[in-house]
């Protein structure tokens, strides 16, 4: 696609609506079928040892289970997992075997699947290995669904750019290392329509939980005009902020709580006007985010 300004995508998106006679569907309408479905899920942490306060490791193996069932019934266009699959063992061996189990039951999915790298991926392990064990690229990667790009960002790397593994790193030493960057900026440029932010840690704010140099991140984003939204788990809560026009959402972290009622994961409709429907599951929120 030609490089297109965002509203001029959503304009001929529009029009391409109305050429196969649903011109009437607007967002506002509940009805409205959606350009673009997409399955979310966050912080599982599945790991074969006892809880831990709220955390309910085994559980989550489960929960994806549950989670897989729905996708295959509502059949989003792509199912995207962001961040921290597995907990950290106290073995290279032992972290694989977590991760070869749940990897077989993520793969029941009948459409495609993308990953975030979160901290616990890497805690034991390299990002190669948890690559070679899934169908992970390893760090940041992009992808184009219906005119949509999504950016994968990889946030796993310490500020001296060193990358996490082998308990090198503090939780709340994540950053974007210049090279990432770089890519980021060609990528939004390079992107003929809407673009869809997916990370592990957060970006909206400053603080533990967020990536440290989120700044100089959401000025790319915003400097590109293209953003509609920035999905992302990390601190394990239903979260939402909108800052200089760009939705930023944290998603609920499925490992949270005992029990399939603690369960947490949604469905994101992008509707031709560019605006997004977070349809939330168990403790998931639903949210409408319009575009500014």
């Amino acid at each position: 696609m030609s490089s297109i300004s965002r509203r001029a995508f959503l304009h001929h998106s529009s029009l391409y609506l109305a050429g196969i006679g649903a011109g009437r569907l607007l967002a506002a309408d509940t009805a409205a079928e959606p350009l673009l479905r997409v399955g979310l899920m966050t912080d599982l942490h599945y790991a074969d040892k006892e809880p831990t306060k709220t955390r309910f490791y085994r559980e989550a193996l489960a929960k994806l289970d549950e989670a897989v069932e729905v996708m295959n019934r509502e059949k989003p266009t792509v199912v995207v997992e962001l961040g921290d699959f597995i907990d950290q063992a106290d073995s290279v061996e032992r972290e694989i075997e977590w991760l070869k189990t749940m990897e077989s039951h993520f793969a029941r999915l009948a459409m495609p699947r993308h990953y975030v790298l979160g901290n616990h991926c890497v805690g034991t392990l390299t990002k190669q290995e948890f690559a070679a064990h899934t169908k992970a690229p390893g760090g940041h990667a992009a992808f184009e669904e219906n005119g949509v790009t999504f950016l994968i960002l990889d946030a796993c790397f310490r500020e001296d750019g060193t990358p996490y593994e082998r308990k090198n790193f503090n939780w709340q030493d994540a950053n974007l290392p210049k090279a990432e960057l770089a890519w980021l900026e060609a990528s939004l440029a390079k992107a003929g329509g809407p673009v869809v932010v997916l990370a592990h840690q957060r970006l909206d704010m400053d603080k533990a939980h967020a990536v440290r140099n989120a700044a100089e991140v959401r000025a790319l984003l915003e400097k590109s005009g293209k953003v509609l939204a920035v999905f992302q788990g990390h601190s394990h809560k239903n979260d939402y902020q909108q800052i200089a026009g760009i939705h930023y959402t944290t998603l609920v972290a499925m490992v949270e709580g005992s029990g399939m009622e603690n369960n947490g994961y949604s469905m994101l409709d992008i509707m031709a006007d560019g605006s997004l429907r977070l349809n939330g599951f168990r403790r998931q929120v639903n949210r409408t985010l319009n575009h500014a």
